[in-house]
Order: C-alpha cells, then sequence, then structure tokens
C-alpha cells in the first residue's frame, strides 16, 4: 500500500517526509479575508476568482475553500465557487480543501471536486454515529480529513485528551472503517499561551508532545494547525507575536507537524528572533520557568512600537579561524574573508586543507540550516559569494601545489548542468547550481541553448556523476525527452535530473522516464537538488531508489491513463457556440493614433522603475508571499527585507551607469476576426490582407453561462471597425556584460540578482507601455488613473497576452509577431524555439474590448488540434509538438 497522502486537481500531488511544509492557502475564506467576503456577498464571482488565482501563482499547495457566514446561503456559494475553479485549468490543478461547519455544506462541495481533495473538519463532538456517517461519506467521495481533537466533552485541552481522542478517532477510521491512515490530518488544538491562567502553562508543550505521539503511534497520520492562535494574548504586539509564531512553528516541525495555516504577515525568522526574547518566548512555549509569562510580559512593555536599530555587532571577529569563517560563511559577509583565509591557510600550511576543513565544515552548517528551513535561499547564494571568494584567494597556491605534488581535489560528485536547446532561461538552473556547490558538489554549467551532442559530450569528457536539465518554455519539454532517448541509445546510465518552470512530474512521468532505463527524477526546486542527487550518487541507496523512483512513475503513468477515460470536453464546434457573447452593435470603436509600428529606443529605466511588481521577483529567489506583506513575512519577512535593499541598491547602480537598455516596439493594425482566426491589414486604406493571427479555443466543459474562450472573440466580425495591437520589449540590453563582471568577482548573488532585477524591468516595460497604449496611443482609456497595485492587479480595461503561455500558448505564433513587428531592430530575436533573447524580453497582443479578460485555455481535443494545423498550414505532428502540455490525448 502506498503510504504518501495523496492529493489532487488536475495535476497531483504526493506529499512525502522529505516533502516541505504544507502551506494552506486561506484567502478564498469569507471568515479570514474582508475583500474576498465582500466579492461574494455582492455576487462578483468572477472577481473572487482572482484571488483563488493569486494563490495558485503565490505557491500555494492546496486552497482552502470557507463560505461559512451568516448573511449567505453558504451551499448554494461553495458549489457555485467550486464549479467556477474547476472551469479555470490554471486554479483547478491545485487541490482544495472544502471548510465548514456545516455538513450539507462539505458534501455539496465534495459533489463538485473532480480531484481529491481535504475535508476540513470532522470530529467526535457529536457522538460516534455522526463521526462514523460522516466519514463513510468523505471515503466514498474519496478525499482526505481533518480530523480536530474535539469529542463529546468538549476540545482536548490537555496531553492525555489530545492522544486518546485521536487514537479514538484513528481506530474508528482506519480499522473499523478501512481509512487510508495517510489520508487523516489530525488538528491536535493549539490554543494562547501566557495567559496568566496556570492550566494553560503546558498548552504549547502538550501539543508539541501530542504531536510528536500522533506522527510516532498513529502511522501515516498528519498534523496541522492554526498558529496564530498560540499567541491571542499579545494582540497589539506585533514583534511578540512573531516571534512566538516562528519560535512554535519551528518547535512543532521538530515534532511533526507537517501542514497549516500560517498567517504570513505575523511570523518572524527563527534565527533572527532577539535573542532574549527568544529566550523568554521559548520559556513560555517550553513552560521551563514560573514566572515565565512575567518575564515575557516585562519584556513585551519593552518592545512595543519600532522596533530598535540594530546596532554593527563585531564580537564575531573574536572568535577563532574557524569560527570567524563559519560565520562569515552564515551570515554572508565578505568584509574580511581574504584576511580570515589566508590566517587559516597559515594555520593549515595546505590550501587544500582549508578548503576541506574550516570552509567545507562552514559549508556543511550552511547546507544543514537551508535544509532544516532556518536558511532562504538569498542567504545560501551570499553563502556561495563568500566561499568561491576564498576559494579564489586559496586558487593560486592550488595550482602552485598541484604543479609540485600532482594531487587534485576531490569533491562529492560531479553534476553537469544545461538549459536544452533552444531555451535561454537559466536563472533556476544557476539557483540549483549554487545549492549544489554549497553542499560540495563540482557544478559544470554549459550554459543557455545547449545541444544534446554537446551536453552529453561535456558528461563523458568531464565523467560527471550527474547530468540536469532545465527548461522553462514548452519546446524545452520534447528536447529534454530527446535528451533521454539520445542517453539511452549511447547505452549511458548517468542519472538524469529535470527541472524548469515548464517541466513537472507527470510529464517526467509519461513522456522522459519510459525513454531511458537509468535514473531520471523531477526536481520541483532548488531546495530539493541536494537530498534527490545525494540518493543519486550513493552507491548504498542508488539502485533503492531508482526502483522507487521507477515504481512510482510507473503508478503515475497508470493514473494518468486511467484519467484519459473520464475527459470532460466538447467539440470545437460546440465550444465555437458558446463564444464569448459580445454585442458588437452596441460596442464604442476606437482608432489608434497611428497604424503600423513604433520603436521606442533606450526608454529611461527611472521611467520603468516605479511600475516594478516585487511579487515574482521574491518568488524566483524561493520566499513566497506577495509584495509589500512579504517583507513582514511568514518565516521569511526579515530576509525579504535585505532582499529588496540590495535589489534596490543595485538597480540605483544600473541607473546610474546605464549599463542596462531598455527597447520597445508597438504596432496596430486593422483587424477582423474570422471564426478563431484574426485577419489583419495594413492600414485603414489597405483592402488587402496582410497577415493572419491563429488562436486557440477553450474546450473544456464550462459550468452554466460561462463562455469556452478564444481571444478571437474579443475582435469584431465586421471589417473596418477593429485593431490589434502588438509588441515586443526588452530590459535585457547590455546584461551580459554586466554578468560577466559579477562572474568575475566569484558573485554569484549579483549575478542572479541582475538577471532578475532584468526581468523585472522588462515586464515593468511591458506594463507601462500598456499604460501608454491604453491612455494615449490607442485611447480607449484616456482618463484611466490607477495605482501601480490596481495596475498588478490588472484593474485595467483591455489585455495583453503573450504567445506561448496560458490564453495562446502556440509559442510559433511569436514568428509573425515579431516579422510584422521587425523586432530585431531593437535587439530581441528568437531562437529556433521561439524563445527571445535576451531572456528579459516579453512579447504580446493588445486587446481593447471592455469584455477582455485573461483565461487559461487548458486541454483541447483531436478535432481542434486538426482543424488548426490545417489553417496554419502545419502537419499536424508538428502542432502536437508545439501544443502537447495542452493535448487530451497523449502523442
Amino acid at each position: 500500500m502506498h503510504s504518501f497522502l495523496q492529493l489532487s486537481g488536475l495535476e497531483a500531488v504526493t506529499i512525502t517526509p522529505s516533502s516541505n511544509f504544507v502551506n494552506i492557502g486561506e484567502r478564498t475564506n469569507v471568515t479570514g479575508s474582508a475583500r474576498f467576503l465582500k466579492l461574494i456577498k455582492e455576487d462578483k464571482f468572477e472577481e473572487a476568482l482572482e484571488v483563488a488565482l493569486d494563490q495558485v501563482r503565490g505557491g500555494a499547495q492546496v486552497i482552502d475553500v470557507n463560505m461559512d457566514e451568516g448573511m449567505l446561503d453558504s451551499k448554494l456559494a461553495m458549489v457555485k465557487y467550486l464549479n467556477l475553479m474547476a472551469s479555470e485549468p490554471e486554479i483547478a490543478k491545485i487541490p482544495v480543501m472544502i471548510d465548514s461547519s456545516n455538513w450539507d455544506v462539505i458534501e455539496a462541495g465534495l459533489k463538485c471536486l473532480q480531484g481529491k481533495g481535504i475535508v476540513n473538519s470532522i470530529s467526535l463532538k457529536s457522538g460516534e454515529p455522526e463521526f462514523i456517517r460522516q466519514a463513510k461519506l468523505v471515503k466514498r467521495y474519496g478525499a482526505a480529513v481533518v480530523v480536530m481533537a474535539f469529542d463529546e466533552q468538549g476540545q482536548a485541552d490537555t496531553y492525555d485528551r489530545r492522544i486518546s481522542i485521536c487514537q479514538r478517532a484513528y481506530n474508528i477510521l482506519v480499522h473499523d472503517l478501512k481509512f487510508l491512515p495517510q489520508d487523516i490530518i489530525f488538528d491536535p488544538n493549539i490554543f494562547p499561551v501566557a495567559t496568566g491562567i496556570e492550566e494553560h502553562r503546558n498548552y504549547a508543550l502538550d501539543f508539541f508532545a501530542a504531536t510528536k505521539w500522533i506522527r510516532t503511534n498513529l502511522p501515516h497520520a498528519h498534523v496541522s494547525g492554526g498558529v496564530s492562535n498560540v499567541s491571542f494574548s499579545f494582540r497589539g504586539n506585533q514583534k511578540v507575536r512573531e516571534a512566538m509564531h516562528a519560535a512554535f512553528l519551528y518547535h512543532a516541525i521538530q515534532h511533526g507537524m507537517d501542514m497549516g495555516i500560517v498567517n504570513p504577515t505575523m511570523l518572524e525568522v527563527y534565527d533572527e528572533i532577539d535573542k532574549e526574547l527568544l529566550v523568554r518566548v521559548e520559556d513560555v512555549l517550553l513552560n521551563r520557568r514560573d514566572d515565565a509569562t512575567e518575564r515575557l510580559l516585562e519584556f513585551a512593555e519593552t518592545v512595543k512600537g519600532a522596533a530598535k536599530k540594530k546596532e554593527q555587532d563585531d564580537e564575531w571577529r573574536k572568535g577563532s579561524v574557524e569560527e570567524r569563517l563559519t560565520h562569515a560563511l552564515v551570515k554572508g559577509i565578505i568584509d574580511f574573508i581574504d584576511q580570515d583565509t589566508e590566517e587559516a591557510r597559515q594555520k593549515y600550511g595546505r590550501p587544500l586543507l582549508v578548503i576541506e576543513g574550516p570552509l567545507m565544515g562552514g559549508m556543511n552548517v550552511v547546507g544543514d540550516l537551508f535544509g532544516a528551513g532556518k536558511m532562504f535561499l538569498p542567504q545560501v547564494v551570499k553563502s556561495a559569494r563568500v566561499m568561491k571568494k576564498s576559494v579564489a584567494y586559496l586558487t593560486p597556491y592550488l595550482e602552485e601545489e598541484k604543479r609540485l605534488s600532482g594531487s587534485t581535489q576531490q569533491s562529492a560528485a560531479k553534476v553537469l548542468m544545461a538549459t536544452v536547446k533552444g531555451d535561454v532561461h537559466d536563472i533556476g538552473k544557476n539557483i540549483v547550481g549554487v545549492v549544489l556547490a554549497c553542499n560540495n558538489y563540482e557544478v559544470v554549467d554549459l550554459g543557455v541553448m545547449v545541444p544534446t551532442e554537446k551536453i552529453l559530450e561535456a558528461a563523458k569528457r568531464e565523467n560527471v556523476d550527474v547530468i540536469g536539465l532545465s527548461g522553462l518554455i514548452t519546446p524545452s519539454l520534447d528536447e529534454m525527452v530527446h535528451v533521454a532517448k539520445e542517453m539511452q541509445r549511447q547505452k549511458m546510465e548517468l542519472p538524469l535530473l529535470i527541472g524548469g518552470a515548464t517541466t513537472s512530474r507527470i510529464h517526467t512521468a509519461v513522456k522522459i522516464d519510459p525513454v531511458y532505463d537509468g535514473p531520471v527524477v523531477h526536481v520541483l526546486d532548488a531546495s530539493r537538488s541536494v537530498p534527490v542527487t545525494s540518493e543519486l550518487i550513493n552507491r548504498r541507496t542508488r539502485d533503492d531508489f531508482k526502483t522507487r523512483l521507477k515504481k512510482e512513475y510507473q503508478q503515475l503513468r497508470v493514473d494518468h491513463e486511467n484519467r484519459k477515460g473520464t475527459k470532460n470536453y466538447i467539440t470545437l464546434e460546440e465550444a465555437r457556440k458558446n463564444k464569448t457573447a459580445i454585442d458588437w452593435s452596441t460596442t464604442t470603436y476606437y482608432k489608434p493614433k497611428f497604424t503600423g509600428r513604433k520603436e521606442l529606443i533606450n526608454y529611461p529605466l527611472e521611467e520603468i522603475r516605479p511600475y516594478i511588481d516585487w511579487t515574482p521577483f521574491f518568488q524566483t529567489w524561493m520566499l513566497a508571499g506577495r509584495y509589500p506583506g512579504i517583507l513582514k513575512d511568514s518565516v521569511v519577512g526579515a530576509e525579504a527585507q535585505k532582499l529588496y535593499n540590495d535589489a534596490n541598491k543595485m538597480l540605483d547602480e544600473i541607473i546610474r551607469d546605464k549599463s542596462l537598455q531598455a527597447n520597445a516596439v508597438l504596432a496596430f493594425f486593422p483587424a477582423t476576426s474570422k471564426l478563431d482566426d484574426v485577419v489583419l491589414r495594413r492600414d485603414d486604406s489597405s483592402e488587402a490582407e496582410l497577415a493572419t493571427v491563429h488562436f486557440l479555443r477553450q474546450q473544456n466543459k464550462k459550468a452554466q453561462g460561462l463562455p469556452n474562450f478564444c481571444l478571437s472573440d474579443l475582435i469584431s466580425p465586421e471589417a473596418g471597425k477593429d485593431y490589434l495591437g502588438m509588441f515586443a520589449v526588452t530590459a535585457g540590453i547590455g546584461l551580459e556584460k554586466l554578468i560577466e563582471k559579477h562572474q568575475a568577482n566569484h558573485d554569484d548573488y549579483s549575478d542572479i540578482m541582475a538577471k532578475a532585477i532584468a526581468d523585472r524591468l522588462a515586464e515593468a516595460f511591458a506594463e507601462l507601455l500598456h499604460e501608454k497604449v491604453r491612455r494615449d496611443y490607442w485611447g480607449y482609456a484616456s482618463e484611466e488613473h490607477l495605482s501601480n497595485d490596481e495596475l498588478i492587479d490588472e484593474a485595467y480595461a483591455g489585455i495583453r497576452p503573450a504567445p506561448g503561455y496560458p490564453a495562446c500558448p502556440d509559442h510559433t505564433e511569436k514568428k509573425l509577431l515579431f516579422e510584422l513587428l521587425d523586432a530585431g531592430k531593437t535587439g530581441i530575436i528568437l531562437t529556433e524555439s521561439y524563445a527571445m533573447y535576451p531572456a528579459a524580453a516579453v512579447s504580446g497582443y493588445y486587446f481593447s474590448h471592455p469584455s477582455s479578460k485573461y483565461f487559461g485555455l487548458g486541454k483541447i481535443e483531436k478535432d481542434q488540434v486538426e482543424d488548426y494545423a490545417k489553417r496554419k498550414g502545419m502537419t499536424v505532428e508538428e502542432i502536437e509538438k508545439w501544443l502537447a502540455p495542452n493535448l487530451s490525448y497523449d502523442v
């Protein structure tokens, strides 16, 4: 029996012992979000759908939906909202937690789920018969369940009551009802501490102990909880509450708590908590002193209001050279690294002993802290910078030593990494490389757009232990399959790591794993790269790991095959009949100020800067949360603030030195829709067709009243009325020189930072240009005055979808776009796989109609693929290659 909790929307999520803490998105909860409640009350369900979309894009692994409010028809609202979620592919891929205190609402919600969700919650408070009835229904609907530590006598508030109730519930569920134990999530109740009431002193300790007991004695069950409850005694004192949440969560996770809802604005970084405050908080949580509450209250009085300015602490400079090197590595301090490295070289005699001794010792500390969730990616990258600076200082001595003795340094293993042919995106790959290097792996980075033959030749020449492939755009998936097939043909046995934004566990299982006999594993993010690589190179664990992976991926293929029999699609003809309903007779048309193209060369970066959306910037660094809230975020607030400060400092330098250049080109053409296509003319006086832009239509069966969207629906079918705009922008001109400078300084942190900033500037330029289009160049929203937050929330009229992305996922359409724009004149080119170079570039279309909205195409059927291929003059096989992730069938 598979012992892992498996959940699914349209995509599967497996919670394993090696998974990180599972964050449950709670903003689609009328009791937790005033904005969401307002939208639901005002029957603005489609706008409320954006709340769910924000959570998906913010990295939520499960979405909690709660409609319990006195003035709502909760059952009707739950059903309506879940059906809407299911109709939007980007949201529908995420598992759902149906949250209600009303069983009828829960059951109505369960009937809507198309995957495996979670019921929140059931308990023994109404007695065993009702508990059993509800549990049987949960099992029948195929869901997992949250079980509250609550019985006929009330909520469990002691260790003994917690474990007694959980044991009783577990026995009923597992032994009597044959409920899968991994589908049970216990909530043993988090209560406030430091209340002054004697009976409350052991609340946190009892929760920790009960959590550990559950994870030890109730096999495969999980533990969840609401962390903010613990600090209710200190409402109004955010500094103390943040510290309490961080410390509580740290200890709870150590005892086995593996999922839950944490208030993202009310948590401090555990290692950054004021040491005196931490002692007093943990005195309370761990009940270490009789006067713990009084001492914390006393300290709380001293930290009300603004936080004290942190003074420079150079006390660490008094430690031994080993302690100083470790401190510098953990804190990312480069100021003294040369002198400390020289002191260590003098002490150890040989440069190799410095690397193998204090430097690797310090990096081991970094690796342990990162693995334990007590350090974050930006800190790790800074650590790598310190390590590289130190090694660079030692390199001349190492070379001399090698020359004299012929000795070689032996790393843990050698990993080759490459972004596959046709793809230019490498930030994620570089981050993985840094994390691996911090754990003593030698990384051979071949860069971007690397053909298969070069990858395999380098793997043999360098005698690597593992190959890692990265890709962002859809065609990269097919290229990775090609690499795997070629490795099989050449009888290679090296482990193959698959990663990148476009990749997925299911694609790896269905498309890559079957064509290669060696170990293949999808790596979700940089935090998983080290444990996965460690298992793959360890001769004792490698075979077992490979066997386990092959078995797991085989099961994923079986599940994938079974799901194909439960498609919920309609024909292309039916989808076209359900097109977006627009009354063109009442539509107001706006004529752009010009037709044809217009260039904006070397646009001032200082004007672009205010349009930056910082949220994706933090996601690049694996810090989840939305700006500006992330600056006071769950576990990452302090580090997010440092990262933000560093980014703005570099941005100041880039603008001052003019080290990056931003260019753009835009164009408008008279346009007419024709079924799913848009026909363009050169200008208003021209009758001849200039070109045809091809779009695709959603084919998933929709809830009543929702259309099957296609972008062509947004253009008038009557000639001489409407227009289509298009654009391409870049902020990456000059980035290569900037990167070379940082790499020459062994500065991965600045290297990655520069690329991330260039990406943000390109997106900001696209946002700025769209505003100019709406208010001036096209002028259909000339009176618009929106804040940057409103721009980020897409509160404007019209849209700017990009070819290769959810609404129009065919990358080959970029070819026509770039030809019409003559985009090469601005310094942007297309690779053979239609990736834009420089990577810091954005291109797309402009639609002006008020009904315009962003959407995801989702899966499409064979009849549309055949029709689309015919319209484009391509073969079905060529189209299937480019649209593989969007096909409802296997190719």
